[in-house]
């Protein structure tokens, strides 16, 4: 991996006209401008072909599948125009990280709507049964990406302690209400860790085999539930190995808002995680500088640094709860903060802190294009 590389993390907005077309409605016609504006700024090969379907609006079943995949197009399209070095589309072809998993698994059975931050929602499932993949869920996204991709691509896998952390466990658990308490969370612990591995050997694990097969090269496993129980972070990482052993395939997860220090020394362990991404942006001050005093949100990284399999630490220098635009000054000083302490930028990575699926693409647009500049800012500063 080159040094500064930058990339996004996961998810984008859906836009308004992909929302309608897909849920069977007229699509406004301030939409259809919209997707047609968008389509020239980012360099959308063809997208009046987009604008003359939504037009047809309502749309049968292959049509709306024909709005997805140009939904995918333009999520790609905008990451690489904004100047990224590694992209994906923005999860446009996912209903939600939890759900789409889900919905592609037996095992589960959908209980109801939760909120996961902000105003963000997504429906919790039940598992009720043997876990297991009914077929490859990424890889018709995959295909279509590497068919139209410009720049390297990062494929984005849900882990699965994050999948079972948000799911309800009607199996694995017996009840066990007369047991003594000891005993209980022994069981507790037991079944918790048989449901984690079974995801990670029956759903995410084949999953990710059939994308290395169709040649996806960079995988991203999102484990945004990985501190939902301190005392789990073992096992954690124990079904992150599990994952991704002895597979060819460069690796990455993506740990989100947390306390930091509560994985340490636990991703000692991890093996194959060739780079994490992590959120520090929320965190910090807007003040200018590279001193500590100023950089509040960056004090753990030297944690990442000493990890003993040496790692990139891909640091999220956009706050996704705001629309705050930071200056590519900003981010340069935050890039630069990093490199101190890493002591050089071979093994520095940049990012927006989490996906920007809160943020409006005006929004979105304007923070990643800052992003690229400022990190084009310090690798002039650091002679790159």
């Amino acid at each position: 991996m080159k040094p500064l590389l930058t990339h996004e993390v996961g998810s984008l907005d859906k836009p308004a006209w992909r929302v309608a077309a897909y849920a069977g409605r007229k699509v406004l016609p301030q939409q259809i401008e919209n997707a047609a504006a968008w389509g020239r700024r980012i360099g959308v090969d063809g997208y009046e072909e987009l604008v003359a379907l939504l037009d047809k609006s309502p749309l049968d079943r292959e049509q709306r599948r024909q709005v997805a995949r140009w939904s995918s197009i333009y999520g790609l399209r905008f990451l690489e125009s904004a100047g990224l070095d590694v992209v994906y589309d923005g999860e446009q072809q996912r209903t939600e990280m939890y759900n789409w998993v889900v919905a592609h698994s037996d095992g589960f059975d959908a209980r109801g709507s939760v909120r996961s931050f902000d105003n963000k929602y997504y429906t919790k499932a039940a598992v009720n049964g043997p876990v297991a993949l009914k077929a490859p869920f990424h890889d018709a996204e995959f295909s279509l990406l590497s068919d139209h991709a410009a720049s390297e691509l990062k494929v984005h896998v849900t882990g699965s302690y994050t999948i079972a952390a948000w799911s309800f466990d009607e199996r694995y658990r017996e009840h066990d209400l007369g047991q003594p308490a000891d005993l209980r969370r022994r069981h507790r612990k037991d079944a918790r860790r048989q449901l984690v591995l079974d995801i990670a050997r029956n759903v995410i694990r084949p999953n990710i085999e059939s994308l290395i097969a169709l040649g996806a090269r960079w995988i991203q496993v999102d484990e945004p539930g990985a501190s939902t129980e301190p005392d789990e972070l073992d096992l954690f990482v124990e079904s992150f190995n599990e994952t991704v052993a002895g597979l060819d395939a460069v690796f990455s997860t993506h740990l989100c808002f947390s306390d930091y220090e509560l994985f340490f020394p636990a991703i000692e362990g991890m093996h194959g995680c060739a780079q994490y991404c992590v959120g520090f942006a929320n965190d910090d001050s807007r003040d200018l500088g590279t001193s500590d005093d100023v950089r509040p949100g960056y004090q753990i990284i030297e944690r990442f640094r000493d990890l003993p399999h040496e790692p990139a630490l891909a640091v999220g220098v956009l706050d996704i709860h705001t629309d705050f635009i930071e200056p590519p000054e900003l981010v340069r000083d935050r890039i630069l903060y990093s490199v101190d302490v890493f002591g050089g930028p071979e093994r520095v990575h940049v990012n927006p802190d989490c996906g920007l699926r809160t943020r409006s693409w005006d929004v979105a647009y304007a923070k990643l294009r800052n992003m690229v500049e400022g990190t084009e800012l310090a690798k002039a500063k650091l002679g790159l």
